[in-house]
């Protein structure tokens, strides 16, 4: 059960937010009393996704995730309308091939990682220097993937992006202990937009290779993202929750 006041009084920035995992946890956490602050590359989308949000706590900032200029901006927004930042979930990231990793391009291999990699590093340096840390409670929740524990047919770039994550999330957690928490969630196949590719015209076939008999929701990652950036995970830093619905266990890939 969401509790009304687990956010009450803090601010969490969700990036990659209009859609799909990143708008669910904005949902999530705003239902527990967060103000929350979206990004997102398309301003017509975000602004349909900050419309679903409670009226005053949350705002929007259009731009791309890879872009210096606008982490600057989202920060300068939320100082402005919030005065502080509690929360940063690195939900951003793509996968823009699909296909064998020998015939990669090396430039989507190099944007790949500018994006998920370099910009997760680069978007929590942005929040420590402004001021994540500076109250207590203070957390960083990574989006990493199963496809960064085990190799996956298709997008092999991509989960070797994400196993950086994970080790960087390990890494940070240790550097910015003990003012600020940082943790991972590492799903598996989550019906989403984003991951269709790897489920659709064929849901009930994957389904059937996991041992929870479905594929994952957004929903799902969102209530593991808000668990560990609340006080319940108070003890918990430099851990990454794999949400695979049993695959990994049962010998599966996504």
């Amino acid at each position: 059960m969401t509790d009304v006041h687990e956010f009450m009084g803090r601010v969490a920035l969700i990036t990659g937010a209009s859609r799909g995992i990143g708008l669910a946890i904005a949902r999530r956490l705003a239902a527990g009393g967060a103000s929350v602050c979206l990004t997102a590359r398309r301003a017509d989308a975000l602004e349909d996704a900050v419309a679903t949000l409670p009226g005053g706590r949350a705002i929007g900032v259009a731009g791309a995730a890879d872009d210096p200029a606008h982490r600057q901006e989202v920060f300068g927004r939320i100082a402005e309308v919030f005065g502080r930042i509690d929360v940063l979930v690195n939900n951003a990231g793509i996968n823009p091939v699909h296909g064998p990793t020998l015939a990669l391009d090396p430039e989507a291999a190099r944007k790949i990682f500018e994006v998920n990699v370099v910009g997760t590093l680069a978007w929590t340096q942005a929040a420590v220097a402004s001021g994540l840390g500076d109250h207590p409670g203070a957390s960083v929740v990574n989006l990493a993937s199963v496809a960064g524990i085990v190799p996956s047919p298709g997008i092999g770039m991509y989960g070797v992006s994400k196993a950086a994550v994970a080790h960087l999330t390990r890494t940070l957690g240790v550097e910015l202990a003990p003012g600020i928490r940082v943790n991972a969630v590492a799903p598996a196949v989550v019906k989403t937009r984003f991951a269709r590719a790897l489920y659709e015209g064929r849901e009930e076939e994957v389904a059937a290779t996991y041992p929870a008999g479905r594929l994952g929701t957004p929903e799902d990652v969102a209530e593991a993202v808000a668990y560990l950036a609340s006080p319940r995970a108070a003890w918990v830093t430099a851990q990454v929750l794999t949400l695979d619905g049993g695959l990994l266990t049962a010998g599966g890939t996504a």
